[in-house]
C-alpha cells in the first residue's frame, strides 16, 4: 500500500494540532473532535500513518485543518510574515551596504563545508539524541571527531537505532565516495539556478515556476511538498505557505538560504530581503525568519572581515526581537558562552524544546546552529560536530553550520583533509544540471552571481 508522506490530510491534521499550540492558538476542541471520530495519531518522526483511513475521516481532517487556520494566535503582532512589518519591528535593521565579493576559494570552502556538515549528520538525521550519542560512543567517536561509522558498533545497538534510510551505503566513514544527493544541497543548488536565470530581483512567482520546471515533486518533503501540492492545485504564492501546511515553521527555508548570503557580501539586509522572497513560497513567521537570519549571517561572513560572533549579531538584527526565534537564539548564544561542555548546552536546549517542537522545527534548530558556532568560536570541525551532536535535524544543522564556518575559514585547504578528502570534489544531485559537479565549479558559478550587478 502506498502511503505518500507529508500530504495525507489525516496526517497533516495531527502535525497542525501541534503547530497550532506553538502558534499560541488553542486547538483543544478540534483535537477532541478528531479523537471522538476515531482519528489516528501520526507517528512523531514520520510523514504518514501506517493505515489508510475512511473517506469520512479524510474529509473531516480537511475541514478541521481549515478550522484550525481560522483560530487567532497570540503571537500575531510580534511575529508577522509581511516584510514591511518585519523591518518595522527590527530597531537595528542594518543599513544597505556592500563589500567585495568573496573569491572562489572562499565560496568553495563554503560549499564544501555545507556538504561535509550535511554528510556528517545524514546517518543520524532522524534519530533521537540518545541514539546519536549511543552510536557515537560505541564507535569511540563521542564527542564527535569524524564521520559516523558502523565499525565496532554492536548489532543490537544498530538494530535499536538504525541509520537513516539508505545512508549506510553512502554516508558512513567506511563507505563515503563523493557527496551523495541530499535536499540540503539540492535546494541551495536550485537557488543558484534561480539566480542564474532571474538575477537577484527574482520574485516568489519565479521561485515557484523554477520548482515546477526543475524539481521532482517526489524529492520534496514537509513544507516544500505541501507548497508544491498547493501550486499544482492552483493556489498562488504566498498562500502556498499557509494552506493546510503544518510545516510552515520548519527548517526548509533555512537550508536554502545560503546563496542569498553569498550574493550579498557585506549586505545582511539585502541578503535577508532576498531570502524572504524565496522563503514565503513555503514558510511563514519563524520559518521565514530562520532563512533571513541565515542569509544575513552568511552575508556578513562573506567579506572575511568579521568573526562569527559579529555575523550572528547581524543575523539577529533582521528578525523581530520579540519573536520566538529571537528568544531562542538569544538563549542559545548565552548558554554557549557560559557553558564549558557542549553536551550540557544540548541537554539544556533539549529540555526547553524537545517536548513541544518537532525534530525539524526552525526554532530549536536555529538555536542549535547559533550555539554550535558560538561555542566553537567559528572553528570548522568544532562547529559541525557540535551542530550534528544536538539530536534534531542533524543533516540540516550540520550543513548550515558547515557553510558558515567554511566561509569563515576562507579556503578549502583550511578545512581538515580528513573531512574533505572523502568527498573527492564531486556531488550527486537530483538536479540534472549539477549532478556530478565539482565544488570548485559550484564556487565559480556562485562567484559569477556574487559579482553580477
Amino acid at each position: 500500500m502506498l502511503r505518500l508522506t507529508w500530504v495525507q490530510p489525516e496526517d497533516l491534521l495531527v502535525h497542525e494540532l501541534r503547530q497550532a499550540r506553538l502558534d499560541g492558538r488553542e486547538p483543544k476542541a478540534v483535537a477532541a473532535r478528531w479523537r471522538a471520530a476515531g482519528g489516528p495519531q501520526t507517528p512523531e518522526r514520520t510523514g504518514a500513518g501506517a493505515h489508510r483511513v475512511s473517506r469520512y475521516l479524510r474529509l473531516l481532517a480537511n475541514d478541521l485543518l481549515d478550522e484550525l487556520a481560522d483560530l487567532p494566535g497570540r503571537f500575531a503582532e510580534d511575529e508577522p510574515t509581511d516584510l514591511a512589518r518585519i523591518e518595522a519591528l527590527c530597531p537595528q535593521w542594518p543599513a544597505g551596504r556592500s563589500a567585495t565579493a568573496p573569491d572562489s576559494r572562499a565560496l568553495e570552502a563554503a560549499w564544501l563545508g555545507r556538504a561535509i556538515g550535511c554528510l556528517l549528520g545524514k546517518p543520524v538525521a532522524k534519530l533521537p539524541l540518545d541514539g546519536v550519542r549511543a552510536l557515537a560512543s560505541a564507535a569511540g567517536n563521542r564527542p564527535l571527531t569524524g564521520y559516523f561509522t558502523a565499525r565496532g558498533v554492536p548489532e543490537d545497538l544498530l538494530a535499536a537505532h538504525p541509520w537513516d534510510h539508505g545512508c549506510a551505503a553512502t554516508c558512513l566513514a567506511e563507505n563515503i565516495d563523493g557527496m551523495p544527493a541530499d535536499d540540503d544541497l539540492d535546494h541551495p543548488l536550485l537557488n543558484l539556478l534561480l539566480l542564474r536565470r532571474h538575477g537577484r530581483h527574482f520574485g516568489t512567482d519565479d521561485v515557484a515556476r523554477l520548482w515546477l520546471d526543475e524539481l521532482p515533486p517526489g524529492r520534496t518533503a514537509t513544507a516544500e511538498r505541501v507548497a508544491y501540492r498547493n501550486l499544482l492545485c492552483g493556489i498562488e504564492p504566498p498562500h502556498t505557505a499557509r494552506h493546510r501546511n503544518p510545516f510552515r515553521e520548519w527548517t526548509g527555508a533555512l537550508v536554502r538560504a545560503d546563496p542569498h548570503g553569498w550574493t550579498h557580501p557585506g549586505d545582511p539586509a539585502g541578503a535577508a530581503r532576498q531570502a524572504y522572497r524565496d522563503a514565503v513560497l513555503t514558510h511563514t513567521a519563524n520559518g521565514v525568519y530562520a532563512a533571513m537570519f541565515t542569509a544575513a549571517v552568511i552575508a556578513t561572513a562573506a567579506p572575511g572581515t568579521h568573526d562569527v560572533h559579529a555575523c550572528l549579531r547581524a543575523g539577529h538584527a533582521v528578525i523581530p526581537p520579540r519573536s520566538r526565534l529571537a528568544a531562542a537564539v538569544d538563549h542559545a548564544v548565552r548558554l554557549a558562552r557560559t557553558t564549558e561542555d557542549f553536551e550540557d548546552v544540548v541537554d539544556e536546549l533539549q529540555a526547553r524544546y524537545a517536548a513541544t517542537h518537532p525534530r525539524a522545527h526552525a526554532v530549536p534548530n536555529t538555536a542549535l546552529i547559533a550555539a554550535a558556532l558560538t561555542h566553537a568560536d567559528g572553528d570548522f570541525a568544532g562547529s559541525i560536530c557540535r551542530a550534528v551532536s544536538g539530536g534534531w535535524a542533524a543533516d540540516s544543522a550540520g550543513a548550515t553550520a558547515g557553510s558558515v564556518a567554511g566561509l569563515l575559514a576562507g579556503t578549502p585547504d583550511a578545512l581538515p583533509e580528513r573531512w574533505r578528502a572523502p568527498l573527492k570534489n564531486r556531488l550527486a544531485s537530483t538536479l540534472a544540471e549539477f549532478d556530478g559537479c565539482g565544488f570548485d565549479t559550484l564556487a565559480h558559478l556562485t562567484h559569477l552571481e556574487a559579482t553580477r550587478s
